[in-house]
């Protein structure tokens, strides 16, 4: 908890280019909880490429995201392997509150979760100082990752 406190009082004083996704396992389950935190702004900007047929600052200034559209960016966007099996996510809620936009999803996975990959390629083309920090909560393991424009993907072998 303390990282993630930590890596939230980071992101609001650091003015460089961030996101930040937590992934939990909810034991005796085969499901994983994530939290997705970025602005807004550049969501709609890393969102052009991969639909760039719409005007979507004019678009989703005023009206809600649709959650296809939100599924769609997401999942095209990072990647989460459990046991080497790519998983899928599907949105609960979104809240865009100012420039900041918040998800919250739920994956479907294997209950017994040994190796977990993730590929987070959100905002790499944009911006050569991009980072998106990721921490993995899997019971008693804990671990933050920092994943950037050359570094987007890492395995943790959860122990």
């Amino acid at each position: 908890m303390l990282k993630a406190l930590t890596i939230s009082l980071w992101l609001i004083m650091n003015p460089a280019h961030v996101t930040m996704t937590c992934i939990d396992y909810v034991p005796g389950t085969d499901s994983l909880k994530v939290y997705f935190r970025m602005y807004f702004d550049d969501f709609l900007r890393d969102y052009q490429t991969i639909d760039d047929d719409r005007n979507l600052k004019t678009l989703f200034g005023e009206q809600a995201l649709p959650e296809d559209v939100t599924n769609k960016y997401f999942n095209s966007k990072v990647f989460i392997y459990v046991n080497n099996k790519l998983l899928i996510g599907k949105l609960l809620t979104i809240n865009h509150t100012g420039n900041e936009i918040f998800l919250n999803l739920i994956y479907k996975s294997d209950k017994k979760p040994k190796i977990i990959t993730v590929r987070n390629m959100i905002l790499t083309g944009w911006y050569s100082d991009q980072t998106n920090l990721t921490i993995l909560k899997f019971g008693n393991f804990e671990k933050g990752i920092r994943l950037t424009s050359e570094h987007k993907e890492e395995t943790i072998s959860i122990k």
